[in-house]
């Protein structure tokens, strides 16, 4: 089957996390990247380790599994871009390229002639994305954006974790790098809607992705809460601000979510809880009469959720369509039945370790489907391929610029 992004080809200057992610995503969907990397040192995560992988010997590479989980089925060019010669290669490669993703700092590009204005005189289709921490403008867009950082000042902070009077109460940051993922999932969106664009007007577009503004938009329903009422909401540890219950509950042998959503759905669950008095109490009785009373409720359902084990409850609820699960470990998670039956865990053949595992696209298309044809690159390992092909460069040409250090 054809790939939905056949065709497209992607020069990826990111590195770290929200432009690689972007980049991984338009390989998945079948666009070439190419990945140009410093000469010697790669990409950053390349050595943010360990764990690293292991060769076919059991030895450990320098393959660190930060490198890996965002630099699935690309090409990995080394190129110092510092240098004028390394410039010109990057020119050369724009006049054959779609889209054009970069993460350096405001103004670094411009100094090495490599802005968006600079390459769309070369390649008027080009669609050049800039992956910043606080945008191109601003008080802030000169300074390095951080993920850690980004989470703290776009609020994400302010509601994670456990209330203050509680024991580990304080601001809490994601386990993962929501940040840097999610700036990459709009990052791919809007180079989508400019190749969409592109196809109306024959011309590409500037893109200026921000990894603050991309925070404070998917804070969802908690802006609306703060905008509509004036009230800034507040850490609620795992329980919801809009709904209960939907909160971690203690069960007899372990931990586990119930996500109650609606009216008719506490309904439910009270019968089968054995509760059912508590369904019928008026200040119970709806959603919005449950969060005032939030309080008085949880203890009284804390206590029934400790008479029988995570499995009868999540068994039982899902007998009657209410929403609830087990805690896992990320290592259960892999060995759940539906997460096995998913085959959310690839296995992705590599030069250095024989295969390199890897987590699958959760996107699922009939006509177009996610094909994994190339593992992370090892640093450089495309250098003289797409130099030769996409460059015309010969082999005594590549030989002088890996002689002079800027391949």
């Amino acid at each position: 089957m054809s790939k939905a992004l056949s065709g497209v080809r992607v020069l990826d200057l990111s590195r770290v996390l929200a432009g690689p992610w972007a980049s991984q995503t338009l390989a998945d969907l079948g666009a070439e990247v190419i990945k140009i990397e410093r000469p010697k040192t790669g990409d950053d995560t390349r050595g943010w380790g360990p764990p690293y992988l292991k060769d076919v010997q059991g030895n450990l590479t320098d393959e660190a599994a930060y490198y890996l989980a965002a630099n699935r089925g690309k090409k990995s060019v080394t190129l110092n871009i510092a240098h004028a010669e390394g410039q010109a290669i990057v020119r050369k490669l724009t006049r054959e390229a779609d889209v054009f993703i970069e993460n350096y700092k405001v103004g670094d590009m411009a100094r090495y002639g490599l802005s968006y204005e600079d390459l769309r005189e070369i390649n008027p289709r080009l669609i050049y994305c800039s992956v910043t921490g606080f945008g191109q403008t601003g008080p802030l867009a000169p300074l390095a954006g951080y993920d850690f950082i980004v989470q703290a000042m776009g609020g994400l902070m302010s509601i994670t974790g456990e209330r203050d009077d509680q024991p580990g109460g304080g601001p809490q940051k994601v386990g993962v790098a929501f940040a840097d993922i999610m700036t990459g999932m709009y990052s791919t969106v809007a180079i989508l809607a400019a190749i969409a664009q592109r196809e109306k007007t024959g011309t590409g577009q500037y893109i200026d992705m921000a990894l603050l503004d991309v925070q404070i938009a998917t804070m969802a329903n908690m802006n609306l809460n703060y905008l509509v009422s004036g009230t800034t909401p507040k850490r609620q540890g795992n329980a919801h601000a809009n709904i209960v219950p939907y909160q971690v509950f203690d069960a007899r042998d372990g931990q586990m979510v119930i996500a109650v959503g609606n009216d008719s759905q506490f309904a439910k669950f009270c019968e089968i809880a054995d509760c059912a008095h508590l369904c019928a109490d008026p200040r119970f009785a709806t959603n919005a009469g449950r969060v005032a009373h939030r309080d008085t409720l949880i203890p009284l359902l804390e206590e029934v959720m400790r008479t029988r084990s995570v499995e009868q409850w999540t068994s039982q609820l899902a007998s009657i369509s209410v929403p609830a699960g087990p805690i896992n470990s990320i290592a259960q998670a892999f060995e759940h039945p539906q997460v096995r039956h998913r085959e959310m865990r690839i296995d992705i053949p590599h030069p250095l370790s024989g295969t390199v595992p890897s987590v699958a696209s959760p996107i699922r298309m009939s006509d177009s489907p996610v094909a994994y044809d190339k593992p992370p690159p090892t640093l450089g390992q495309h250098t003289d391929e797409v130099l030769a092909t996409l460059c015309g460069l010969t082999e005594d040409q590549i030989h002088a610029l890996r002689r002079d250090a800027i391949i």
